[in-house]
């Protein structure tokens, strides 16, 4: 007999789903995010010395990198709602990140797929191999594409476990603090191995950290509530496009009974009887005309013939649209001053003591140090403190915003820190002395690191959140993975404006020093000022589709 779902259904005596098959998701994903983070963390610094790629383009290639990373979960959630279970898509992404994981780990240890060092005698950098590149790259491309397939759907697999609405809240927070407190042992043990012990080292521990993540997955198989795909949701969008086209000199109607709610029209217990006013010419698409339904009430011309449920969903997304293009400027400073933070390590003093020096790879991990110490604190202080003052939750948009002005102050504190170090080069004459350190601590970079991670701890759940609470209930898994989306072109648009700044302006050249980041940094901190009035004129526009808070209660707009 086939097993049931959570509902009431058990498997061999054990009840399906629940929280012990999060705990198994949650250690699966520290495993995967152990292994993704201990090498992306430290791609810079290991395409610059082992093979021999300019810093910039090192931090382009790094963007573009993060960026597919970032790409591919919607490309996995679109295939979990529609072809495949969410099971089905982590196992084979996990396959294809172990397998890129291996093939990083060969140019480490075996010598013919590196290029030979700049520091052997007295010979220039030769660089890659096209054999080399195409091993480098296929692993890097492979350990992305399938670390980020799975990235967002094993948040949606394991929110699927939990039945109460108010248990899903709380594990996206704990998920999310998971995932963070993994990268800060990636970025920093695995990256110190990495530095000083040596990359084949570094990277053979990914690989065993994979597999271990892996293995944790799969021991709950047929204790899993398993989520099955219903179709693709995007192709009955299409249809309330096309048909509210086809209908275009159809009277739109204020009779509830002349649209079409499903098979026998339960759902007019259940719906407003009529469509919403928003975007009205999109009603037409669920107006009954002759020969759009059979003698059963079923569907019988889908392209011109859509539920009031479609079309209401449909506008769902059309009214988030706005909400989420904010997030593209929002995330541009971010990856910026991720990526050339690392280019302003390099050349400062990374000393911890007399003997120990950080490695460089590991200051961006600094940023999920923050987010490790203020979740908690947004979750259990300004959160209840927040209710107290305000006697209601705080709405996620709202906590959004917080996002948003700590993400500016932290490009203007970078451009400040930028203009001491580049006047300290200057008084000591270091532009003229290529690659020269410049005698300033790194750990001056710490404040405008750990606001990027205090922002990221408001807006980073908020904004998941606030996808799964409004998105419609065929696209939960698409809806986890709308920051990835945002992410992810934000990268590619950061790689894109490096490469302006390089060609056009003398601010980035391949010696920092000579260059003036300061100046990027200000005008990511522009941006990022300008974007939150734009944040604040679509937060203050936008309508809450659903207005009940995880626990249950009402939330208010």
């Amino acid at each position: 007999m086939e097993p049931k779902d959570f509902t009431g259904g058990k498997v061999s005596g054990r009840r399906r789903g629940g929280w012990i098959s999060c705990f198994f998701i949650a250690g699966a994903m520290i495993g995967f995010q152990l292994s993704n983070g201990g090498w992306m963390s430290n791609l810079i610094v290991y395409l610059t010395e082992e093979f021999n790629v300019k810093s910039i383009d090192a931090a382009q290639l790094s963007s573009i990198i993060s960026a597919l990373a970032f790409l591919t979960p919607v490309i996995g959630a679109i295939i979990a709602d529609s072809l495949f279970s969410c099971f089905s898509v982590i196992f084979a992404c996990s396959l294809i990140s172990l397998l890129g994981t291996v093939l990083l780990f060969l140019t480490a240890t075996v010598n013919s797929l590196k290029p030979q060092s700049c520091e052997v005698g007295w010979m220039p950098c030769k660089p890659p191999s096209g054999i080399q590149f195409a091993v480098l790259y296929g692993g890097i491309v492979l350990g992305a594409v399938g670390f980020g397939g799975l990235n967002s759907v094993i948040a949606t697999f394991g929110a699927a476990q939990l039945e109460e609405g108010h248990d899903r809240g709380s594990f996206f927070s704990w998920f999310f603090f998971i995932l963070c407190s993994s990268s800060v042992i990636s970025g920093t043990a695995i990256v110190y191995i990495e530095d000083n012990v040596g990359w084949g080292w570094g990277f053979g521990i990914c690989v065993a950290t994979h597999l271990i993540g892996l293995a944790i997955f799969l021991s709950r198989t047929q204790y899993y509530h398993q989520i099955r795909p219903q179709g693709s949701p995007f192709a009955s969008l299409a249809h309330v496009i096309v048909a509210s086209i086809r209908k275009w000199n159809v009277r739109i109607s204020s009779k509830g009974e002349d649209y079409y709610h499903g098979g026998d029209d339960e759902a007019l217990n259940l719906l407003p009887s009529t469509p919403s006013t928003e975007f009205r010419c999109l009603n037409r698409a669920a107006l009954k005309t002759e020969g759009d339904t059979k003698p059963d009430g079923s569907i019988a011309k889908p392209w011109r013939l859509s539920t009031v449920q479609q079309v209401e969903d449909l506008k769902t997304l059309i009214r988030i649209f706005p909400l989420w293009t904010t997030g593209l400027f929002l995330c541009i400073p971010i990856a910026v001053q991720m990526g050339l933070t690392i280019l302003q390590v390099l050349t400062m003093d990374r000393h911890l003591g007399p003997n120990f020096i950080i490695p460089a790879g590991s200051f961006t991990v600094l940023s999920y140090i923050s987010i490790t110490i203020f979740l908690p604190i947004v979750q259990k202080i300004v959160t209840p403190l927040w209710e107290k003052l305000s006697h209601r939750h705080p709405p996620s948009l709202q906590r959004v915003g917080v996002g948003h002005l700590l993400t500016a102050a932290s490009m203007a504190v970078a451009a400040l820190v930028e203009s001491r170090r580049l006047s300290i080069a200057h008084s000591l004459h270091l532009e003229d002395k290529p690659n020269s350190i410049v005698p300033m601590s790194a750990w001056w970079l710490v404040p405008q690191v750990a606001l990027v991670g205090f922002g990221q701890a408001f807006h980073y759940p908020g904004l998941v959140e606030f996808y799964f609470q409004e998105f419609p209930a065929s696209l939960k898994s698409t809806a986890t993975a709308m920051n990835s989306v945002t992410i992810a072109i934000s990268y590619y648009l950061t790689s894109a404006l490096l490469d302006v700044f390089k060609k056009s302006t003398p601010w980035l050249p391949d010696d920092i020093n000579m260059g003036r980041l300061d100046i990027v940094y200000w005008i990511m901190a522009v941006t990022a000022v300008v974007n939150f009035g734009y944040y604040l004129t679509c937060s203050m526009l936008y309508k809450y589709r659903n207005l009940q808070r995880n626990d249950g209660h009402p939330e208010a707009e």
